[in-house]
């Protein structure tokens, strides 16, 4: 589930080879006595199941049919899970219930004054209405340049400068991170950035869908301009070239398997190689105006994007209007009505969504994006439970051991290799819950400035990033908000992070079952922890560093297990006559047969000295951890928004999350007595760790 700013690096735990799985021999959990109780009693939803489904031939049907069934998309969201939407759904209520409270605290009362100031001034319609232009009328005014921006590049740099610090992303984007061969020092990062459309493929590619959605962004683009002011001929003008300049960035940028390539992302060429390679922007004014003038450590994650955006340079005219198009694109969302009505079209387009979301709902997540961790304060007081924390620290304690155990059952790993897994496991960390530190927002918040708000607030964001770089690493940071329903690994760090808005039901329920929550919450700390070991995870030793810690052979045989991967997944349908890209979605297939795995021995090992054993509407143990497993991913999609995120996603499916992981799992077999053969046991499986 983690995402990373440079690198998709998300890690798993499955390292896998296509061979004829044998049947292990799993010893049903033993006891004196048995209890027959309800679903509903171990934390299961029996309506969501359909038993008229074979678990043999379609796992995720049986434990998510009955829910497919008899759910419907909201009309404001692009798809629904049971677990995340639910979740955000609850959480969303809990936090517009503490921001209503916020617009009445007095200012004695400072975050709650703060909150709610922020929060009823997204709210103010009429104000924002009257702004009109206002919050970028100073921007679109930077845009406007004379001359060649090859024979200014001073002139170039303070212009990017200046729509950077208010992250106005046009061209390429900077922040901080960890350098890979140091994992103590963090250095500037460059990287790509400055297209409108979610991929670089939908520039590039001739199919009819890509074309058809080139179409429509052109028009987005032309009623975006006309709203900013512009008259028709101009419009148009203006059009032509944002499709040109970002036709040109995407023909220059990596793909997002290139970018899953640590190797590849890191190419510390620092200051002077960036001077060097591309001489099109004064680097030193680019630098000092964003307050980095002494840094010398940077990182570029892709020398040829750098090289080659000299060239998408060559026009003044299109240099400008694209430079617009990005300030108004950028910050349609908090300018009156009419923007965000034509910035939701293009959303409409990309995803299949009906209606817009509630202006609430838009002002709850503008207010959390800018105030993430003050917003957090008081939902960790009303929802967050120590008793969480301590069954996540359980849940790890357990899956941990189960993975110490499994390395060591594996053949193809020699011991060297072996100690060294071992090893990170063992310095791998975790934050639970909200940060030991609560960050201080200093940036003003006034009444009825909604737009001068979200400015002043993504100045504030961009330069606590930036203030990073040059300083030792804080490894108690955190980059998501507490009430984020999310979890992530971080291979610098060698970190996972499991914030306070994820640990609630379906994924941790106190009154559910141990077989119930380590199939939801405990796949999840499986799913983590495997994403140190996965095939961009496992390139990063104990401390972070982008440094191998295996011997040649063992590497070769890992790489040909997650071939195995990746080859088993790319013949999945993400939509009929579309496949999932198994190299996309790597890291996270692997960490989900990992997690999977994981989960099931370590809730084993935690009820191995149960004297009592629930049998649920005819469910064990091992089938209800399973079920469980399945029911967090039942989830609908929008046909539009499955086809973006068959594109762009490094996550399956969630069908293929459920089902995939679990054809690669022996003891899934045993459970449900799957015969050889079946959809749910294929003759020939895949297996990593």
């Amino acid at each position: 589930m983690y995402v990373a700013r440079l690198i998709p690096l998300a890690a798993v735990l499955a390292a896998a080879a296509c061979s004829s799985a044998p049947t292990p021999t799993v010893p049903a959990p033993t006891g004196p006595t048995t209890k027959n109780v309800s679903l509903a009693d171990v934390g299961l939803e029996a309506k969501a199941m359909d038993r008229e489904a074979k678990p043999c031939d379609n796992f995720y049907q049986f434990a998510c049919g009955g829910w497919v069934a008899n759910t419907k998309i909201p009309g404001d969201k692009p798809r629904w899970i049971r677990s995340f939407s639910e979740i955000h759904k609850r959480t969303e209520a809990d936090l517009k219930a503490i921001l209503k409270n916020g617009t009445a605290a007095p200012k004695e009362n400072v975050i709650m004054h703060t909150l709610g100031s922020f929060y009823s001034s997204c709210m103010d319609e009429a104000a924002i209405e009257k702004a009109g232009l206002t919050p970028i009328r100073e921007l679109l005014a930077i845009a406007t340049t004379t001359g060649t921006p090859e024979e200014a590049p001073p002139r170039l740099a303070k212009q990017l400068a200046q729509l950077h610090g208010m992250g106005i992303w046009a061209y390429f984007d900077i922040a901080s991170g960890q350098d890979f061969h140091d994992a103590t020092k963090m250095i500037a990062q460059v990287d790509q950035n400055g297209l409108g459309l979610p991929d670089r493929d939908y520039y590039l590619k001739d199919d009819d869908k890509s074309k058809a959605l080139r179409v429509a962004y052109r028009a987005h683009i032309g009623r975006m301009m006309k709203l900013a002011g512009e008259d028709e001929a101009s419009a148009d003008r203006h059009t032509a070239h944002v499709m040109e300049v970002e036709t040109a960035i995407a023909t220059i940028s990596k793909s997002r398997v290139e970018r899953r390539d640590p190797k590849g992302m890191y190419n510390k060429i620092d200051r002077r190689g960036l001077i060097e390679k591309a001489s099109w922007i004064d680097w030193p004014t680019y630098l000092e105006a964003m307050g980095l003038k002494g840094i010398e450590d940077i990182n570029v994650s892709s020398v040829p994007f750098f090289e080659g955006l000299g060239k998408v340079l060559a026009s003044a005219e299109a240099h400008s209007d694209y430079l617009r198009w990005q300030i108004v694109r950028s910050m349609a969302g908090s300018l009156s009505q009419s923007f965000v009505d034509e910035r939701f079209a293009l959303v409409q387009t990309l995803t299949g969504q009906k209606e817009q979301r509630p202006r609430y709902k838009r002002c709850v997540a503008a207010t959390d994006h800018a105030l993430g961790e003050l917003l957090g304060q008081p939902f960790i007081a009303k929802r967050f439970s120590p008793m969480s924390k301590d069954a996540v620290v359980r849940m790890f304690d357990a899956i941990a051991k189960a993975f110490h155990h499994e390395v060591g059952q594996l053949a193809w790993m020699d011991v060297a290799t072996r100690n060294k897994a071992r090893l990170k496991l063992d310095k791998m960390a975790y934050l639970i819950g909200y940060p030991s530190r609560w960050r201080k927002y200093d940036f003003e918040v006034k009444q009825g400035d909604h737009g001068g708000n979200v400015s002043r607030s993504r100045v504030f964001s961009i330069r606590y990033d930036l203030n990073k770089i040059g300083k030792p690493v804080d490894r108690e940071s955190w980059f998501i908000s507490p009430p984020t329903v999310n979890a992530f690994y971080n291979p610098l760090k060698n970190q996972m992070v499991f914030p306070a808005g994820i640990l609630q039901p379906p994924f941790f329920n106190p009154a559910a079952s141990v077989a119930v929550n380590m199939g939801a919450m405990g796949m999840v700390v499986g799913h983590e922890l495997t994403h140190g070991f996965d095939d961009q995870g496992s390139q990063f030793d104990g401390d972070g560093n982008l440094k191998s810690w295996w011997t040649k052979k063992v590497r070769e045989q890992f790489d040909e297990r997650t071939s195995c991967i990746e080859k088993q997944y790319s013949g999945y349908d993400a939509l009929p006559g579309l496949k999932l890209n198994g190299k996309l979605t790597l890291g996270e297939n692997i960490a989900d047969a990992g997690g999977v795995k994981l989960a099931f021995h370590g809730y084993r090992a935690l009820r191995a000295d149960a004297t009592e054993r629930l049998v649920a509407d005819g469910l064990n143990e091992d089938q209800q951890f399973f079920v469980s497993l399945g029911q967090i991913w039942c989830s609908k999609y929008r046909e539009e928004f499955a086809r973006l995120r068959a594109k762009t996603d490094t996550h399956s499916s969630p069908e293929w999350r459920v089902n995939g992981s679990l054809q690669n799992l022996p003891e899934f077999a045993v459970t449900f007595g799957c015969k050889e053969g079946s959809p749910m046991r294929p003759k020939n499986s895949c297996s990593v760790w």
